[in-house]
């Protein structure tokens, strides 16, 4: 069967391998419908993993799938059921897992298609306790985006930053995937939606997911007309991915007591934060990764209830992979790019 493996420091190729066996006990074989590409990808990509790997390595971190066969035990997934995948390897066994808080699981064995080989092959085995159903109304693509698209954000918003109906949220990046997915789900929530782009053919997409305020920080300094906007107050909640870049700028926006929630780093792993800003104005930051099960689940019910909608920039084939990392790493894109995998 095909797949697109990771031969070696930017240089991917579509292969041959050989499908799974039958599905062992506990677990479920699934043909792969749909994989979202991530910056998780890119940095796969340039070499950046953060844990030893073997190559080649199949990549891939986000994806959708529909049952193909039950392994012995498995009585929660029927064949032909789609179901969205849960990307990291978690033990089900230590306190966290146990208590659904998955994304803190004490025995991860990796991410994957970072450490682990990746969902764009066509078929691949996996336990069913990490495969989340797709609810009636919500289709392959809209699965493939539930794990890291939409349920980090959910984490990062709800579960991390508590974000209350009413409140001001600064969105960085709106039109990446994870941007545009945070200004819907916080304008769904009730909240007024500040967000940065990085060109002016990006401002009218994001007010049409429902931002308030565009501003293209190419042009303006964002964290100026953000304290302009809000009368020098700030924002209660800044939504931070990109690094370096922001970070500083991202506290001048927050106002007193305000939370910073963050879960990637862009533009650099290393920033400079004024810590008598961050005590004197009891500012709170906070690290996010991952997303729990339950987040993928929410985020699948919102979109079958048409609150949220996934924002797709292009589909390439297999063979386009090269051109579409180019495209994330230049930041040329608006919503996802996707990956076909029929």
């Amino acid at each position: 069967m095909r797949a697109l493996q990771l031969i070696e420091d930017r240089k991917l190729e579509v292969t041959d391998i050989a499908p799974p066996p039958e599905p062992a006990a506990g677990e479920v074989t699934l043909r792969i419908r749909a994989v979202a590409l991530n910056h998780i990808d890119v940095w796969g990509w340039r070499g950046m993993a953060f844990a030893k790997r073997k190559l080649p390595l199949v990549i891939g971190a986000e994806a959708s799938g529909e049952v193909e066969a039950v392994g012995p035990g498995v009585s929660s997934l029927l064949p032909g059921q789609l179901v969205s995948i849960y990307g990291a390897r978690t033990c089900g066994l230590c306190q966290p897992c146990r208590e659904k808080r998955d994304n803190l699981c004490e025995h991860v064995s990796g991410v994957h298609g970072f450490h682990l080989d990746g969902f764009a092959q066509e078929l691949i085995n996996l336990p069913a306790r990490l495969l989340v159903p797709a609810p009636p109304g919500v289709d392959a693509i809209g699965a493939a985006l539930a794990p890291v698209t939409f349920g980090t954000v959910e984490h990062m918003l709800f579960d991390n930053a508590k974000l209350q109906p009413g409140e001001n949220i600064l969105i960085h990046a709106g039109g990446s995937g994870i941007g545009s997915a945070a200004i819907q789900l916080a304008k769904k929530h009730g909240c007024t939606v500040y967000t940065t782009v990085g060109s002016d053919d990006k401002i009218e997409k994001a007010r049409a997911l429902g931002a308030d305020h565009v501003i293209n920080y190419r042009e303006d300094r964002f964290e100026g007309v953000v304290r302009k906007l809000t009368k020098k107050k700030g924002v209660d909640v800044v939504f931070e991915h990109v690094g370096t870049d922001t970070i500083p700028g991202s506290m001048l926006c927050m106002k007193r007591g305000g939370r910073l929630v963050t879960c990637g780093s862009t533009s650099g792993v290393s920033a400079q934060v004024n810590l008598m800003m961050l005590f004197q104005q009891q500012l709170r930051l906070i690290g996010s990764f991952g997303c729990r099960m339950e987040n993928m689940a929410d985020s699948m019910q919102k979109m079958a209830k048409g609150l949220v909608h996934p924002v797709i920039d292009t589909q390439v084939q297999l063979d386009d992979i090269d051109t579409a990392l180019e495209r994330m790493e230049g930041r040329k894109v608006f919503g996802k790019i996707l990956l076909k995998m029929d």
